[in-house]
């Protein structure tokens, strides 16, 4: 069911101001002053209030989310339940350090992903503050659990921006330039990416085994490191058969297969994790993002004899697991678990791909559209090619921005247009935001 979450600022976009307006100008202008230039800013408007789906700027002009603050408010925007917790949260007390004094939120959240990430298994978490934070500590307990150093990622791959979480990020531009030298032991194999490589999962999956085989050696490896659905990468859905293959092969060599379900996870793709879609089980999960609704945690969930395999004080950090974070995370899981979110999601990206589809036939720069659940896109192409269309991208989502409609862009190539709606987002309001993503791609036909 569609949930009943309501907001007091409206339901419907408006704009009333040229976008930006005057007051977010005036802003940005400060901005300039004070907040380092390396800091892009998509969308230069600047927030006061966000309800729902719904956010209102300071010039009064009230924007349809379709990012969600890239796939991190999926319950949307200043949910009750939420609120009410954190808000008594932060009565009660706002940290003592879990390494410290511990405290029952923590292990509550750890019993919640324990119980909703896949597999049977015993499993045990470690919470942390970031999705780079979560990788950086899920590759340190696969080595030492494994006494390995290899670890595979794949191209077109985002795991973050820390030093670690760069060398297994693919993009250069504008994530690695000029940032390195990078960590070493680090890997890259092929994608399975259909719309480019045209090959079955199978196929896709020997091909990158046969390059770990022979470039790094099965012994060597510790991880294999994969985003389900790559996010930053341009939201490829590999083939069918490629993840389960690749998880088949590390459990015969030892490897540990670290599922990515940062941006994928929660119940974006319509599953609570994407891996679910094939009836993958990983060993472990790196989860941040949809986890807390806004609050910044993270987590690593997985087999308890390679989370535990880490010595005493191995594993932690000053906020990780931070007991406001907490508490908003456990309302997170339970407004997704009790509004049916889950489903909800699948109604979306039936809305979705059934409308970007039919833009699909009448437009000749979109070549592909993907995804699962409410986790979908489209890639711009040079008409008639394959030739990726940045500028076509750029264009379609300034016009969005102007019509009051955020949309993200992504790809290797900068050609990938994304959406993530909050799954608490209405027909009336999808179908909105999807009529002025057509007007703007007609536009630059």
């Amino acid at each position: 069911m569609v949930s009943s979450i309501k907001s007091s600022v409206g339901t419907q976009r408006k704009v009333v101001t040229a976008i930006p307006g005057p007051n977010s100008q005036a802003l940005h202008e400060r901005r300039k002053a004070t907040v380092s230039a390396g800091l892009t800013v998509g969308f230069p408007v600047y927030i006061a209030r966000a309800e729902g789906a719904i956010l209102v700027d300071v010039d009064d002009n009230h924007l349809l989310d379709l990012g969600s603050g890239i796939a991190v408010t999926g319950i949307g925007h200043a949910v009750p339940a939420l609120v009410d917790a954190v808000s008594q949260q932060v009565a009660n007390f706002t940290h003592t350090c879990f390494m410290v004094t511990p405290y029952e939120s923590y292990v509550e959240v750890c019993e919640e992903l324990a119980a909703l990430t896949p597999g049977t298994f015993a499993k045990t978490s470690a919470l942390f503050n970031s999705g780079a934070e979560a990788i950086e500590n899920a590759v340190k307990i696969a080595r030492l659990a494994t006494g390995r150093p290899a670890i595979v990622v794949f191209e077109h791959a985002y795991h973050g921006r820390t030093n670690l979480t760069m060398a297994l990020t693919a993009k250069n531009m504008p994530y690695k330039d000029r940032f390195g030298p990078f960590a070493p032991e680090i890997y890259r194999v092929p994608m399975s990416y259909p719309y480019r490589d045209g090959l079955s999962g199978a196929d896709a999956a020997t091909l990158a085994i046969n390059i770990i085989e022979s470039d790094v050696g099965a012994k060597n490896v510790a991880a294999l490191l994969i985003e389900p659905i790559q996010g930053e990468g341009g939201f490829v859905v590999p083939a069918e058969g490629f993840l389960p293959a690749l998880s088949k092969w590390t459990t015969e060599h030892g490897v540990v297969f670290i599922a990515d379900e940062i941006q994928s996870g929660f119940c974006r793709t319509g599953d609570w994790f994407a891996v679910n879609h094939e009836g993958v089980v990983p060993d472990l999960v790196a989860t941040a993002k949809g986890l807390a609704g806004g609050m910044p945690l993270a987590a690593v969930t997985g087999r308890a004899e390679l989370m535990n395999a880490v010595h005493e004080g191995g594993l932690g950090g000053t906020y990780g697991g931070n007991p406001v974070a907490a508490v908003a995370a456990l309302a997170t899981i339970n407004t997704l678990r009790d509004n049916n979110l889950v489903a909800r999601a699948r109604v979306l990206g039936d809305i979705m791909l059934a409308s970007l589809r039919s833009l699909q036939r009448d437009v000749a720069i979109i070549g592909d559209v993907r995804g699962r659940g409410a986790m979908v896109a489209i890639e711009l192409v040079e008409p008639g090619t394959k030739t990726p269309n940045a500028a076509a991208t750029k264009a379609i989502v300034g016009y969005c921005q102007q019509h009051g409609v955020i949309a993200l862009t992504c790809g290797t190539y900068g050609n990938v247009i994304r959406l993530l709606p909050p799954l608490i987002i209405s027909d009336e309001q999808l179908n909105d935001g999807l009529s002025v993503l057509g007007a703007a791609v007609r536009s630059v036909q």
